[in-house]
């Protein structure tokens, strides 16, 4: 896997992502029946909508990282993209070590 390119970003953000418009694009067909793809395309946006499923099985399957996904789909921040995966019934594993690590930050912090 190459890494990123340096590019110019549009905030001071470190958090801050590349912005997918400027990075290389490979360019995939998908061919169905029309008659299907009326039916699916019924709630618009039938690409994006495939793009986002193809992108979410591939970081289910750990074929993706979680900043790969987060810059694909152009999402600012992790927390955006917990939310993201979260309603697509993507749920983070926890070992026993990082419960308690999560555990005794909220102690600290009193809640």
């Amino acid at each position: 896997m190459t890494p990123f390119p340096k590019l110019p970003v549009e905030s001071s953000c470190l958090d801050e992502v590349p912005n997918p418009r400027y990075l290389p694009h490979t360019q995939v067909t998908v061919q169905i029946l029309d008659e299907l793809a009326k039916t699916l395309d019924a709630e618009g946006d039938l690409s994006r909508r495939v793009v986002k499923a193809l992108l979410v099985e591939e970081y289910r399957s750990g074929r993706l990282t979680k900043p790969q996904l987060r810059t694909a789909l152009n999402i600012e921040t992790s927390h955006e993209l917990d939310g993201f995966l979260k309603r697509h019934h993507v749920w983070i594993d926890y070992d026993e070590h990082e419960s308690a690590l999560e555990q005794s930050g909220l102690e600290r912090l009193g809640l």
